[in-house]
């Protein structure tokens, strides 16, 4: 799994351009370089992180125009390479692609559904110089696992979890939380320590891309995470040497928000399928940034003096109350897509902070699962059916986007 909550910083490359005005020393090359293959995917997950008009973006880079960029990415400093979508294994080249990246000298992941996964593949993968594989699963239960998904892949993915232990593979078994499996966490531990996996990540759901659609059925209350945070610990006593369990604490249940990516254009480096080159994952949901593309721009030039990777760099960058609060270089002034999605202007302070003059967003938010959940079955029945990622759905909230007078809901 990629742990991102202490990464190690090396040397600033000599002449590495761009600097924070107010740092005092030079950008550090990238760590991590996240390649998204493909927007394309066989599962239908409502908590996909992937921008919603995908569909508008189906340009893929070519196998060479990829090869080119892990070669640039290796000469900057990047180490970790994930190669994920989409589902990556709808391509038929990665397993060239992790080839060239074991030749260059990175620790590569595979982010993977499993639809794909075959023992030629696994095998493959194996010779070519693979390091791990990261499985996502959706429950510990057929049926939820694919209902969220939209797909009948609950079989597979055991499958796949066997095979990768038979061919060698260390195996992350990832799940993401939300108000639907969040009680079954016990269940999604005990079928990671059943499959062997060596890690667990139990993502609770962070509101962006479909997730952000989804947000009124996704939701959980406070007590379901705090439940499922004392069963984390439970497991992590008993079970610790066997797989190690890590919890992520969805933002808006915080006082303080996270490091937007450990500090926007510190440590990751994005590469959308179309070229895109993106400072965090839904970066490309924030108006007015123009994304430097990896086919027009040299990576390096790219990640040190594009104004997408230096544009909330740094400190520089804060508005009030942020730039003068004592904890800005502890949080960097938190998330930019949540403050814009939750505020309309992505320089605002993240409205996670209890010092946001935009928090009561996200209390009402939060309070609003509490009456959902008091309310039960009626609620239920008055919200807005799941929206599933699918192209269908893509190409609509694309054309509802380019409409005249439509935005984002930048309200609680």
């Amino acid at each position: 799994m990629t742990d991102l909550s202490q990464p190690s910083q090396p040397a600033p490359l000599p002449g590495s351009g761009a600097q924070p005005e107010d740092s005092g020393t030079a950008v550090p090359p990238p760590l991590w370089l996240l390649a998204e293959l493909t927007y394309r995917c066989p599962l239908h997950c409502a908590f996909c992180y992937n921008p919603l008009d995908y569909t508008d973006h189906n340009r893929e880079l070519t196998t060479a125009q990829w090869l080119d960029v892990l070669r640039d990415a290796r000469a900057l400093g990047a180490v970790q390479l994930g190669f994920s979508g989409g589902e990556p294994l709808v391509r038929d080249d990665v397993e060239v692609l992790v080839e060239e990246a074991h030749k260059l000298g990175f620790y590569t992941n595979l982010i993977t559904s499993g639809v794909g996964l075959t023992e030629q593949r696994l095998g493959d993968l194996k010779a070519a110089g693979l390091d791990h594989i990261q499985l996502s699963f959706q429950d510990s239960t057929q049926e939820l696992n694919d209902f969220l998904s939209s797909t009948r892949t609950f079989e597979l993915k055991q499958r796949v979890a066997a095979a990768l232990k038979r061919h060698g593979f260390p195996m992350v078994l990832n799940c993401v939380l939300h108000r639907y499996n969040l009680p079954h966490v016990d269940k999604i531990i005990e079928m990671a320590l059943a499959l062997g996996a060596e890690y667990l990540e139990l993502a609770n759901t962070q509101y962006y891309g479909w997730a952000r659609e989804n947000q009124a059925q996704l939701m959980p209350t406070r007590e379901q995470l705090e439940e499922a945070e004392a069963v984390v610990a439970r497991y992590r006593r008993t079970h610790g040497g066997r797989c190690k369990i890590f919890f992520v604490v969805p933002d808006y249940f915080e006082r303080r928000p996270k490091r937007c990516m450990n500090g926007w254009g510190a440590v990751f480096l994005g590469v959308a399928p179309d070229g895109a080159a993106l400072p965090c994952h839904a970066a490309r949901g924030l108006p007015g940034l123009t994304l430097p593309n990896v086919k027009d721009t040299p990576l390096r030039e790219i990640w040190y003096e594009s104004d997408a990777f230096n544009r909330f760099r740094g400190l520089s960058w804060l508005k009030e109350p942020c730039r003068s609060c004592e904890e800005k270089e502890h949080d960097l002034g938190g998330c930019r897509c949540q403050a814009y999605l939750l505020t309309g202007d992505a320089a605002n302070a993240d409205p996670v902070c209890d010092k946001s003059p935009f928090h009561d967003s996200v209390v009402k938010i939060v309070q609003r699962a509490a009456s959902a959940s008091v309310s039960g079955a009626a609620t239920a029945a008055r919200e807005q059916p799941i929206l599933f990622r699918n192209d269908a759905n893509s190409r609509k909230l694309a054309a509802a986007a380019r409409e005249p007078g439509v935005g984002g809901d930048h309200g609680a």
